[in-house]
């Protein structure tokens, strides 16, 4: 029993929301292959994991842009690069909340906010991963070609804006497909009832059929796979010149853009690797039950995608010591903010000391 090839992908967020597929037995007659069965299951978790997502994920990449702009100056291109990693965080993190509502409810609002939603994931999965490729060969350039380095970064360093802006400009360009094509579509659920859903939507011929296995598969090659060989061959030469130099100083100068890397790997291989499979048997006669493991590892891993966006910041924290002290002066200075319109001037220094005499003579 196979289900029919007539799937429609949604390359970024496959959202199997009630949808399901006919596939025929031995005698040709053809039954209704419901993918639905575990969508309740599956809202639950999303739901739950997104909230944390972006609640975390706010707050940690607002802590690390507040950082670079006010207590910390952005002075080699690694920082820059990490800069516009935690926007594109950002930018990602504040279409959660509509993902989480797509994910529980009708879509009601227009194909408009549809493509943004859609867009916005794009262009940070291609952002984020081009500027952690560029943030490898700056730090191939300081550490392999340390005799050159200062030349070339210095004046790297110069275009640096220029640099970034080809990257979100790129980042934007290879986005163009997903917003073209996501819109506000409506289907009939397993109860017979009329829904709006928000995913991509394809015509039925030739030209849309390649353009489904198209998209993800640009998405895979310039959003991944690309990428990662230029960040594994980067930090392989790193590793050996470091290995041979025998510098605690170069480990730790390596050490927080390297986690970076390697969580980012972590949690995005699933998810490309579930989605390659799928793309490779989008066109194939496809068992029922098989379908179904491939839409739940999807999303499953999808959501595991999504959790880059917050841990970001927490490596900064925990293995950047310079982060953690920014960090740690930008929680006195709000405390101490707060404090000063909580109380009036001269009002805090009194109402302290009310606090504190009773507790002395207490004491005594």
């Amino acid at each position: 029993m196979e289900v029919r090839n007539a799937m429609q992908t949604d390359e970024y967020d496959y959202d199997p929301k009630d949808y399901t597929e006919g596939y025929p037995d031995e005698s040709g007659t053809e039954y209704i292959c419901n993918l639905n069965l575990n969508r309740d299951m599956e809202i639950v978790i999303q739901t739950y994991v997104h909230s944390f997502i972006c609640a975390f994920g706010l707050c940690g990449n607002a802590l690390v842009i507040v950082t670079y702009a006010f207590y910390k100056k952005a002075k080699t291109m690694t920082d820059v690069y990490l800069l516009n990693v935690a926007v594109a965080d950002l930018l990602f993190i504040v279409t959660l909340p509509l993902i989480i509502y797509n994910e529980k409810h009708d879509w009601s609002m227009g194909s408009v906010v549809c493509k943004a939603l859609r867009g916005a994931y794009s262009i940070n999965l291609y952002s984020g991963m081009l500027l952690l490729a560029c943030i490898s060969g700056d730090r191939y350039i300081s550490i392999v070609q340390a005799r050159r380095s200062f030349g070339l970064r210095s004046r790297t360093l110069i275009y640096s804006r220029l640099i970034c802006t080809a990257i979100w400009a790129l980042a934007i360009a290879l986005s163009i497909p997903t917003v073209i094509y996501n819109e506000r579509v409506e289907e009939t659920n397993r109860l017979g009832e009329t829904i709006a859903v928000c995913q991509a939507q394809f015509e039925s011929n030739k030209t849309a059929r390649l353009i489904k296995v198209l998209v993800p598969s640009l998405q895979m090659t310039m959003g991944f796979f690309l990428p990662i060989l230029v960040m594994v061959l980067c930090y392989a030469s790193i590793i050996w010149t470091l290995l041979r130099a025998h510098s605690t100083q170069r480990h730790k100068a390596v050490r927080v853009v390297l986690a970076v890397v390697v969580v980012f790997i972590v949690c995005h291989l699933p998810y490309n690797m579930a989605l390659l499979y799928h793309t490779v048997a989008l066109f194939q006669q496809r068992e029922c039950e098989g379908e179904k493991v491939i839409l739940t590892t999807l999303t499953t891993t999808r959501s595991v995608a999504y959790l880059h966006c917050c841990l970001n910041p927490i490596l900064y924290a925990f293995v950047g010591v310079k982060f953690r002290n920014h960090f740690r002066k930008i929680l006195v200075d709000l405390w101490c903010l707060g404090r000063k319109y909580i109380y009036p001037s001269g009002r805090s220094s009194r109402m302290t000391s009310d606090l504190y005499i009773p507790a002395r003579k207490s004491t005594d």
